[in-house]
């Protein structure tokens, strides 16, 4: 059985993790999980926050991951907005990283980071609005955007926990394509076989 890999492709909010990680999926045959697919269902039912909607999130996440380390599937991207000084999130990504590993899987860490003015201009592109519904009030999705950079860290200064394994590529002025070509590379991920 091939070697399964792990993508955890972090940053900012509208940094273009999931516009990315398509890019990259569409290359390897990994599979996308972007944040906002166990997100959005959920916040039908409960707050953004609110202890059920914690519970449901992370249960849901849970079950994807191992869905994927039970199949035959190359591997997983999974986007994720983390609060790098935050303990909680860093004790989801070790936990993560952890239940990967124990099955023999590599582990990746993807770190996306461009301006704020770009950021506020691709948190109203139509591909974002369309996969993430919470974000089509653009004004307080913007809002949020802001507030989010000034509470917490969520881009890294040459300070990472995991050095090793880390690729921090600036995409302000970068297409999606040319960073996931860049991604691919320098992972050394598998191309997705084609057939002839």
């Amino acid at each position: 059985m091939p070697e399964k890999h792990l993508v955890l492709l972090f940053g900012p909010p509208a940094v273009g993790k999931m516009t990315v990680g398509r890019h990259v999926a569409q290359r390897t045959g990994l599979l996308l999980f972007h944040n906002h697919m166990s997100i959005e269902p959920v916040l039908q039912l409960f707050p953004f926050g609110s202890p059920p909607f914690n519970r449901l999130v992370s249960s849901f996440r849970n079950h994807v991951f191992d869905e994927v380390l039970n199949e035959d599937a190359p591997g997983l991207i999974f986007t994720y907005v983390w609060a790098l000084d935050e303990a909680g999130d860093r004790t989801l990504v070790d936990e993560l990283v952890a239940r990967f590993e124990s099955r023999g899987a590599r582990t990746h860490f993807v770190e996306l980071f461009a301006t704020q003015e770009e950021r506020l201009r691709r948190n109203r592109t139509d591909l974002r609005l369309a996969e993430k519904p919470s974000k089509r009030d653009v004004q307080a999705s913007e809002q949020r955007l802001l507030e989010n950079d000034e509470r917490f860290r969520l881009n890294t200064d040459g300070d990472f926990f995991y050095p090793e394994r880390h690729v921090r590529i600036d995409n302000t002025h970068r297409t999606a394509s040319d960073v996931a070509e860049e991604i691919v590379k320098r992972l050394g991920l598998p191309l997705r076989e084609t057939s002839s």
